[in-house]
């Protein structure tokens, strides 16, 4: 049974990074991409950055385009979320997500999840 688990979370300064790190447990995913995810406090959970399984595609919200990274290594089944110029704004907690590269890749609602990493920026 594919399972993910999150680590990295922290609580850094504004203007600080920190690197997010998803194992993901289970078969190879060809034709899967993998996400992260952020749910702010008293909201729902939001689009942050996508990659295909291969690593050769990558998409992110306008929020957090050139600030993070999303990267893969597949030898390692792992996804990374490399952060930095980290905002308040950003804290959170952050979800990685397994999903067909077919479906939508915004939806919140949609394939496989972790438990969440919490993410705390102080100003």
């Amino acid at each position: 049974q594919e399972r993910l688990v999150e680590s990295g979370g922290g609580l850094v300064r504004s203007g600080e990074s920190l690197r997010l790190s998803c194992a993901v447990s289970g078969r190879t995913f060809s034709n899967y991409a993998l996400g992260w995810f952020r749910q702010l406090p008293g909201k729902g959970r939001e689009f942050v950055a996508r990659i295909t399984w291969s690593g050769g595609s990558t998409y992110y919200a306008d929020s957090v385009k050139g600030r993070f990274t999303i990267s893969m290594d597949n030898a390692k089944n792992a996804v990374y979320l490399q952060m930095n110029s980290l905002k308040p704004e950003d804290t959170a907690v952050y979800y990685c997500n397994l999903r067909s590269k077919e479906v939508l890749a915004t939806s919140p609602n949609l394939g496989l999840w972790g438990q969440g990493t919490q993410v705390t920026v102080s100003s």
